[in-house]
């Protein structure tokens, strides 16, 4: 059974897959190219979702490079454009299954680290799959600052308030982060990484639009865990029909994209 709270075999994946891809994909495409992404590159991209980003990697690297794509439930990407043979899919755990030493030039990870209670594990294990001189690129959400916008009214702001805190709690009782994002860059430092940098990107996200859907699929995913904590049927109700409204904007989740350095190991002295 997974572990994650937005299960990936569950109908609502695919909504969530698209409105990530259509919000956070050019964001991601941008910071991938800041690390120097150039063609004959080896890069692994975890948790690919739908294979959006795995795709695009391998359009760059060109097929003197190698993209693995991995999953621990890679249905939707298996239903992608047919790949080249240097871009591969493969279903993979990244908190238990064998990982390369040494040998990547690029590793990305987005809103993958803050759904594992292991992240810092998780974290070391991607430095060391780095050859020296390789680049890390993790982005993730920081969760703490959603504010509503604009809203028809004030009971409005509050019920989107109330149900997004609800959510969160469900995110930390399955061991997520909801912080994590502002956490990232400290923990890649803590896990030897130099050359560090970060960039956050947020936008305004009006009712009806591709991104606020983002909250709508992951409300209806956990309807159940929230009625257990004391959301109402008539409140989940209301919460969607607001997601509609285009008087209502909220803040996106603000993405942090953090980028470091494998360090190369000191020369040995003579």
């Amino acid at each position: 059974m997974s572990r994650y709270l937005f299960d990936n075999s569950a109908p609502q994946a695919s909504g969530r897959f698209s409105a990530l891809e259509t919000c956070y994909d050019p964001v991601s495409r941008r910071q991938l190219e800041l690390t120097g992404l150039a063609p004959g590159w080896r890069c692994l991209e975890v948790g690919g979702g739908g294979g959006s980003l795995g795709d695009w990697l391998g359009e760059r690297v060109g097929p003197d490079g190698e993209v693995t794509i991995t999953d621990i439930d890679p249905r939707w990407a298996e239903h992608g454009p047919q790949r080249p043979p240097h871009v591969r899919l493969l279903r993979h755990d990244i908190v238990t299954d064998p990982l390369p030493h040494d040998t990547y030039d690029l590793i990305h990870a987005r809103l993958v680290l803050l759904h594992l209670p292991e992240r810092l594990r998780v974290l070391d294990r991607l430095v060391t799959a780095l050859r020296p001189g390789g680049r890390l690129l993790l982005e993730e959400f920081d969760c703490g600052w959603t504010p509503v916008l604009a809203a028809p009214d004030e009971a409005s702001a509050a019920l989107f308030e109330r149900v997004e805190a609800a959510l969160h709690s469900q995110v930390e009782k399955a061991g997520a982060d909801p912080l994590w994002g502002r956490r990232v860059l400290g923990a890649m430092a803590g896990a030897g990484l130099t050359d560090l940098t970060a960039t956050t990107y947020a936008e305004s996200w009006p009712g009806g639009g591709p991104g606020i859907a983002l909250h709508g699929v992951n409300i209806k995913q956990t309807a159940d865990r929230l009625r257990a904590d004391g959301i109402t049927d008539p409140e989940l109700t209301a919460f969607q029909a607001l997601l509609q409204d285009p008087t209502f904007v909220v803040n996106s989740y603000p993405l942090i994209s953090a980028h470091g350095r494998r360090p190369h190991p000191e020369a040995t002295p003579r």
